[in-house]
């Protein structure tokens, strides 16, 4: 995006509305309104929405979402449900973008559980958040390590038609990671390998982790072996933090001989099946 380009748009937009004989809609104030919240210049939002007050517009759903959106990446909550419950006064089923913004709203303040309630009520009236909305929560729960929060959310996006990719899947496995749970951890793992997803650097990484973390040297190396076996070779993070872990333990040359050895017994059982 070309700021300067953007920022010159706001200002010619900020001079017309200030001519009396530009006859605005409430879109341009709206427009007005979202670019200075993108600029978190709060009290030129806010002046921008009494002058449309003022000439006798009466603010919709649009318009306050965006201040919503503005009140929430400004971290101030207060305003941002106070704006909430004007939209409802509006006597207009709210739609899923004041319902997403209210949600992120609660999730950056730290309150996810607030943001799963409105999820929740939106369930109940067949509306449903995007893809972004949920993964933010879902990354919320994830990681303040509630991981039945995040198996709730996890739950949701899949009532919400939403297919959970490898990122949505990860952010589960560490839910389970941080709450110290493996072995949830590597269910969440292999649901996700059979729905057809192949693992990722991250999503291995988090579960050699929570491996590491609870000192299941054994775990650990069947599921890299499982790996192996699918053909899947580890990434960078996943590399690193198996090469770090092992140096720690004094075992690195005794796992590479257990892997190859494994390995060697592997490709013989395949070769003279049983």
């Amino acid at each position: 995006m070309n700021l300067g380009l953007e920022t010159s748009k706001q200002q010619v937009a900020e001079l017309a509305l200030l001519e009396e004989s530009f006859e605005a809609n409430i879109r341009d104030y709206t427009k007005i309104i979202d670019g200075y919240g993108k600029q978190n210049r709060l009290q030129d939002a806010e002046n921008t929405l009494s002058a449309m007050k003022r000439r006798g517009f009466i603010c919709d759903q649009v318009t306050l979402t965006a201040m919503i959106n503005m009140y929430s990446k400004a971290g101030n909550l207060e305003l941002a449900e106070k704006t909430f419950e004007e939209i409802k006064l509006l006597g207009h089923p709210l739609d899923k973008r004041s319902y997403g913004s209210m949600i992120m709203a609660y999730i950056r303040a730290g309150m996810p559980d607030q943001g799963e309630i409105l999820v929740k009520e939106m369930e109940a009236k067949e509306i449903y958040a995007g893809r972004e909305v949920y993964k933010a929560l879902l990354r919320a729960y994830s990681n303040t390590s509630d991981a039945e929060g995040a198996q709730r959310v996890f739950d949701a996006i899949q009532f919400a038609g939403i297919s959970p990719d490898v990122k949505l899947c990860a952010l589960l496995i560490n839910a389970y990671r941080v709450a110290g749970q493996t072995q949830k951890a590597h269910v969440a793992f292999e649901n996700m390998r059979r729905s057809g997803l192949k693992p990722n650097d991250k999503s291995i990484a988090l579960m050699l982790a929570a491996y590491e973390k609870e000192n299941k040297l054994n775990k650990a190396l069947d599921f890299l072996i499982d790996l192996e076996r699918d053909g899947i070779v580890l990434g960078k993070e996943a590399s690193e933090l198996l090469a770090a872990w092992f140096q720690r333990l004094g075992v690195v040359k005794e796992v590479e001989l257990v892997l190859r050895e494994y390995s060697a017994k592997e490709a013989s059982c395949e070769v003279h099946p049983s």
